[in-house]
């Protein structure tokens, strides 16, 4: 084997780890303020904001697109790359294995950059087939992939043997043998469709899919990728309790479980994680980021800019309280500064929007007395 492919190797079979991010944080030293890379439980290294890759078209302009905005994050500051086998039918995630490869021909190394993705959702391969039922049942059902009564909502499915299928998709789409973070993808789907002791035995069987796969080096932690779960109100039908599922995971991988992180939107329309006490901890409701800081689970957040919404005509106190005068990167840095959420996830398939948003790199997170000044001026 040459010098090169042993390289190629080596990459291909890593995964982020404490040194490798923090030398690829030591690489923007004089370049991003204090607080723009943060350490989390077990010490790798994150970047404030990470890229996302869920809009866009299933064609390969949009996939060459993706290509060079990834490529062009990385070497700008964010090392957090964001995908899901559903986004852009699997695209995606192909997309991100040609950036990686890019990125290693660079100089970078598998170890600096944490990869993401999700699965739960049925999606196609590459396009979306005329007949989808035919397909799903041709691809997953006569496989014995999954059986139909583990279909929810007629998309959803975490079925262990779904999931195994669906890792092992990811780790051929992505080109390397372990993903760092893999969620389940809006597990909450299946909350109006099954009784909450049938949710709660499909979490169990889920996780100890995936403890499984940690064991097998396939991935290095596990989480959850929701949307309203860990925002509602208590009595809300599709309301999550964090700490039942870390005692979950908890029972079925021990004290050293690897349920250690989640993602949920937050951002100026959406910032329940922060403001609402929706979760019970040793008897007492606490916000999201409180609860997620005592169980150890680092917290990832989508949606900084709600797709776009949030870059234009925001209230001038919001400017004020902040101290960022541009609205398209206003919203950014809220997301960004609330203390205990480590990332803020942008869509970016353009490397114009990798510029205007990693320009933030350069500033430091908002203040705790900018935040309080920020509230005060919306009360």
């Amino acid at each position: 084997m040459s010098p090169a492919s042993a390289v190629t190797e080596e990459r291909k079979a890593g995964f982020a780890t404490p040194e490798g991010t923090l030398r690829y944080a030591a690489r923007f030293k004089g370049r991003s303020a204090a607080g723009h890379f943060r350490e989390i439980p077990g010490g790798l290294v994150l970047s404030s904001i990470g890229i996302g890759t869920y809009l866009g078209e299933p064609d390969s302009a949009t996939d060459a697109a993706y290509t060079s905005a990834i490529v062009s994050a990385v070497e700008n500051g964010s090392n957090v790359i964001d995908s899901a086998i559903n986004y852009r039918f699997q695209r995606s995630e192909r997309s991100v294995r040609a950036a990686l490869k890019e990125l290693f021909a660079k100089g970078f190394s598998r170890d600096e950059i944490v990869v993401c993705t999700k699965a739960g959702f049925l999606t196609p391969d590459g396009e979306m087939p005329a007949d989808a039922n035919e397909y799903f049942a041709h691809e997953f059902l006569e496989r014995g992939i999954f059986r139909a009564e583990e279909i929810a909502a007629g998309c959803h499915c975490m079925a262990p043997s779904y999931l195994a299928d669906q890792l092992d998709r990811s780790r051929r789409n992505l080109g390397f043998e372990t993903i760092d973070v893999f969620y389940l993808h809006n597990p909450e789907t299946q909350l109006g469709e099954v009784s909450a002791e049938e949710f709660r035995q499909r979490i169990r069987a889920a996780f100890t899919f995936l403890e499984t796969a940690v064991a097998e080096k396939k991935i290095r932690a596990y989480g959850m990728a929701t949307w309203n779960s860990f925002r509602e109100d208590p009595k809300g039908a599709g309301y999550l309790s964090l700490a039942e599922m870390a005692g979950i995971a908890s029972e079925v991988g021990g004290a050293a479980h690897h349920f250690r992180f989640v993602q949920l939107p937050f951002n100026l329309a959406m910032p329940e994680a922060l403001t609402r006490s929706n979760q019970m901890i040793s008897g007492k409701p606490v916000p999201m980021v409180q609860a997620a800081r005592t169980l150890g689970i680092s917290l990832i957040t989508s949606a900084a800019l709600l797709q776009g919404q949030l870059t234009r005509n925001l209230p001038a106190f919001v400017s004020s309280a902040l101290g960022v005068k541009e609205n398209s990167t206003l919203a950014l840095q809220f997301a960004r500064s609330v203390p205990g959420l480590t990332t803020a996830l942008v869509g970016m398939s353009q490397t114009a929007h990798v510029d205007k948003n990693l320009s933030l790199i350069g500033i430091e997170p908002a203040s705790r007395e900018q935040f309080l000044k920020l509230f005060e001026s919306r009360g």
